[in-house]
């Protein structure tokens, strides 16, 4: 049988995972406007802030994951078209600068971890989550952000194949366009993740 959400995302082994939740990505200066327009007209931005500020109330461990790279391009990928042309766009997230600072809607807690990646695809495959996730405690990883087309994807096959319970916020995930992020959860992602909506999410942590 499933389990109960309420059981999945109890506060002691839950994180939070947010993809990209950053100004570079989805601020109003973003290298990738169209991803931007979706993250905000959906409504997704407005609720990866409400769940990281429940999160925050119920305390739930927040882990954001930002993509960044060097000025010098040092350790980066270029084995795709994708990487290729993020580095011909006028805005770049260069380490230090404030393109890789959490996106303005998204309140900040001094408990929270950052991970800070310069290569790949993924917040997890390569990088320090998995070992941070573990020596928290987490059990279940909740997964929220940008984008649907290639990060999210990969954030929850890697942390299935981890080991980890996924639960994924379907109104807190966005890609281009935006009726393909309904597509990806309803024939592939929900294979794998337990899938629920803020509300819920957030019913879970304060007990409404």
């Amino acid at each position: 049988m499933p389990i109960a959400l309420a059981e999945l995302v109890t506060p002691a082994s839950t994180v939070l995972l947010t993809q990209e939740v950053q100004r570079g990505v989805v601020g109003k200066d973003s290298a990738l406007p169209e991803l931007a327009e979706a993250a905000r007209a959906t409504g997704a931005l407005e609720n990866i802030a409400r769940l990281v500020g429940a999160a925050h109330a119920a305390d739930v461990q927040v882990l954001h994951a930002i993509a960044a790279r060097r000025a010098d391009g040092r350790g980066a990928n270029r084995n795709a078209r994708l990487f290729r042309a993020a580095e011909r766009r006028p805005v770049i997230q260069l380490l230090g600068s404030p393109m890789v600072e959490l996106a303005e809607e998204v309140p900040r807690d001094a408990r929270d971890l950052v991970s800070t990646r310069l290569h790949g695809l993924s917040p997890i495959a390569g990088t320090d989550v998995d070992a941070l996730l573990r020596n928290l405690g987490c059990r279940t990883l909740v997964v929220v952000g940008v984008s649907a087309n290639v990060a999210i994807p990969n954030a929850v096959f890697d942390a299935v194949n981890l080991g980890y319970q996924v639960v994924l916020v379907r109104d807190a995930v966005a890609g281009v366009p935006p009726e393909y992020t309904d597509v990806l959860i309803a024939h592939s992602l929900s294979l794998v993740a337990t899938v629920t909506t803020t509300a819920e999410l957030v019913a879970c942590w304060t007990g409404g």
